[in-house]
């Protein structure tokens, strides 16, 4: 059997890891020209592969996914018309007799 050099048992060991304990679905993408580059070259200074800078960047992405506030008050807005709120001055006299 042939040497298969220092670092091959640790991409063996993250192979195995991988195909056997992280719960995945294979996917394939596009990236343009640059994105590839871009990726190839951060890899090798990082030494990460690319499918984990890929996993990590949808992580990143889906994190900031947060609902507009703005866009949620439009969506909501009259949504019950019919609600009845005592008007500010009934606010003022109920905190006025707390005292």
């Amino acid at each position: 059997m042939r040497d298969r050099g220092p670092n091959r048992s640790r991409v063996d060991l993250q192979l195995l890891y991988t195909a056997l304990y992280m719960p995945s679905t294979r996917t394939q993408i596009y990236l343009t020209d640059e994105q590839r580059r871009r990726l190839d070259e951060r890899g090798r200074r990082t030494g990460a592969p690319m499918a984990r800078m890929i996993r990590e960047a949808v992580d990143v992405y889906l994190t900031d996914d947060r609902p507009d506030p703005d866009a949620v008050l439009d969506e909501t807005f009259g949504t019950m018309p019919d609600l009845e709120l005592p008007n500010r001055d009934e606010w003022d006299r109920d905190a006025d007799s707390r005292r």
